[in-house]
This record gives structure tokens, C-alpha cells and sequence, in this order.
């Protein structure tokens, strides 16, 4: 008998290991080829997709009369598999030498979660990948609100020990458990009581900014002076903005949050350039600088306190954060620009509430 649970114990500390073939390799090296990244971001994405191809690999295995869809859409963050109802997201790492786990805060938001985010270790040069465990995203979000865990570079920093380590109880729960344990309740009234023009702001539609100084506006973005609140059409107009291209955008966080309400205000002008050259004129005439910033709505004179206003690349890579402070009455990114077509994103966090706008300059 002891031999026997000595024998069963060790099976659970032992591996999941899924060995990566050529055509893996070749898939990775084309999907990451594509990204318009660095080179450190296209090794990231590398990486995440040879987790994602050997994490299909071991849940195809176990789990044969199933359909799994892949999702690359965002694999320089993250890749996704979806087995019925269930959403599993790779985590990828090149090894475990710490005992902490990044989770891109992107992928963690209400929007994109999985259900389960598994850490997988990719040996590239061994060519073989390891299933060390996975986290409940409802844990997650317990956890997160519990520890206020640390986040560095735009990832929530979580503990190793928090992970399940036997992979194999995915599988148990893929068959016997329903999805929807393992989501994220959310309040009916915060859904519900949000008029219609607020609710379709959360959806991500890309706003083309060049589009503004022909008049043309996505529904839901206001000029100031236009806003029904006075307070904030004075604080925009003594700051020298010009109103032909400043616009905002009402941002409700949520009714079980005390009805908080914030103004995502955008200014942009064209960027002229001040040298004399041909060359540098042309090269700067197609490019819009932007002015963003967050300011309080509803009567409230300071932002709620730890709210974050972040800038991330079209592949999701946070440039800049700004964190609100006690009494803040606006925060705003440092300015920048970009040329026509390019892509960015604005993501506001407060809590477990995360919205994020799609932009285009």
C-alpha cells in the first residue's frame, strides 16, 4: 500500500509535457513574422504561439471527440482555445526561475477573459513545452481584489502557489462542471440600468481620429461645449485646446460602484514640423498629435483614487500609465502622435472594471 501511494503522488508531481514539431515551428515563425513588433514583442509572440499549438496538441489528446477553435487575434498578448463553452488562454513563459506568473492585464479584463488561464513553459531549444498549472479567472479576481496584487509593465504580478499544478483537472472540469462556474457574476442592474448611449461604448468600434477635422464623429463622442456638464467645458476651455478637434466621451464604471462616472476627453491637432526640409515636411504631414485626458463627471470634483488611464500599441503593449492619485481632479498621458492608419488603444481601470477604446489615428 505505501508503494502504491508513493507511486500515485509522484504521478501528480510529474509533467505535462507536449513535444513541438517542425510544422509548429514553422506556424510560429510566420504567425510572429507578421507582427508589426519589435524584435522582443516578436519573440513574445513566438513564444505564445508555441504554447497555444502545444496546449491544442495535449487538450486534442485528451479530449478527441471534441471541437477546439483556435483564436490568434491577440497572440502577441495571448492566445485563446475554445472547447465548447469553455475559453482556455496560454500563458506562455521561456522558464519559471521566480515564483511569480505575469497575466497580461489586458486579457484579464471582463471582456477578453477565459475561463482558465494555463501556464505553459516553452523550451524552445529542447523543443518540448511543459503544462505546470492553471488559475481560475473568478479566482483571479478574487485573488486580485484580496491581495491587490502588484502590476509591472502592464501585467498583474501573481504568485505561483496560486496556480493548480495538476493540468489534468482541467479536464475534469470540462466535463463535469458548467462554464459558467467559473465566470465572473456580474450585477443585473449594472447591465440593465445603463441607457443605451452609454452601453455602446463598451463595445470596441476603432474611433479614426483623421476623420474628425472633416466633421466626421463616431456616435457617442461630444464636443465639450456641448456636454451638460458646465464644469468640465470650463476646465477644457481654459486650457487652450482647440475646439474644432477636442472631443469627449462619457465613461459610466458601473451602478454598484456608486454611479461613478468619468470624461474621456481626446484633443488632436495635425503635426506640422518647423524645419525647413522637403524631406522632414513630408514625413511629419501625415502624422496627428493627441492630447488624452480623464476628468471626473457627475458633480465630483476628484477622480476616484487608483484610477488608471494606460496607452497600448495596436499588439497591446502598454507605452504609458498614469495612476490617479487622493484628490486628483484630472490625469492625462503624455502627448504623442502617429501617422495615418496607425492603431492604438485607451484602456481605463478602476478595480475590476476595465473599458478600453479603439483608436486610429
Amino acid at each position: 500500500m505505501p508503494n502504491s501511494i508513493y507511486s500515485q503522488d509522484l504521478r501528480l508531481l510529474l509533467p505535462e509535457t507536449v513535444w513541438l514539431e517542425p510544422e509548429h515551428f514553422s506556424l510560429a515563425n510566420q504567425i510572429s513574422s507578421l507582427e508589426m513588433t519589435n524584435t522582443a514583442d516578436s519573440w513574445q509572440t513566438y513564444l505564445n504561439t508555441l504554447a497555444l499549438l502545444a496546449l491544442e496538441v495535449w487538450l486534442g489528446e485528451r479530449l478527441p471527440d471534441k471541437v477546439i477553435l483556435r483564436d490568434t487575434n491577440s497572440i502577441a498578448t495571448a492566445g485563446n482555445l475554445k472547447v465548447d463553452e469553455y475559453k482556455f488562454c496560454a500563458i506562455a513563459t521561456e522558464n519559471l526561475l521566480s515564483e511569480i506568473v505575469a497575466i497580461p492585464q489586458l486579457i484579464a479584463n471582463p471582456v477578453d477573459s477565459a475561463h482558465f488561464y494555463v501556464l505553459i513553459e516553452v523550451l524552445e531549444e529542447q523543443e518540448e513545452v511543459v503544462i505546470r498549472g492553471f488559475l481560475p479567472h473568478k479566482k483571479l479576481i478574487e485573488v486580485k481584489s484580496s491581495l491587490e496584487l502588484p502590476i509591472s509593465d502592464g501585467c498583474y504580478q501573481v504568485p505561483l502557489s496560486l496556480f493548480d499544478v495538476e493540468p489534468n483537472h482541467l479536464l475534469l472540469y470540462q466535463r463535469y462542471v458548467e462554464a459558467s462556474e467559473f465566470a465572473v457574476p456580474v450585477a443585473e442592474n449594472q447591465v440593465t440600468q445603463v441607457s443605451e448611449n452609454i452601453s455602446n461604448l463598451l463595445h470596441l468600434t476603432t474611433t479614426k481620429l483623421s476623420q474628425w477635422f472633416q466633421g466626421v464623429v463616431n456616435e457617442g463622442w461630444q464636443v465639450i461645449d456641448s456636454m451638460s456638464n458646465p464644469e468640465l467645458s470650463l476646465a477644457f476651455s481654459t486650457r487652450n485646446v482647440d475646439k474644432n478637434t477636442k472631443r469627449a466621451k462619457i465613461i459610466d464604471l458601473g451602478i454598484d460602484l456608486g454611479n461613478k462616472k468619468v470624461a474621456l476627453l481626446l484633443n488632436i491637432s495635425p503635426e506640422t514640423s518647423s524645419l525647413d526640409s522637403n524631406i522632414n515636411n513630408r514625413e511629419n504631414q501625415d502624422k496627428i498629435s493627441v492630447l488624452a485626458q480623464l476628468y471626473p463627471m457627475g458633480g465630483d470634483k476628484f477622480l476616484p483614487h487608483s484610477m488608471k488611464i494606460i496607452l497600448l500599441s495596436k499588439t497591446g503593449k502598454v507605452l504609458q500609465e498614469v495612476t490617479s492619485r487622493v484628490q486628483d481632479n484630472y490625469i492625462q498621458l503624455r502627448p504623442f502622435k502617429g501617422e495615418s492608419g496607425k492603431k492604438f488603444s485607451i484602456q481605463i481601470i478602476w478595480g475590476n472594471i476595465s473599458i478600453e477604446e479603439k483608436f486610429e489615428f
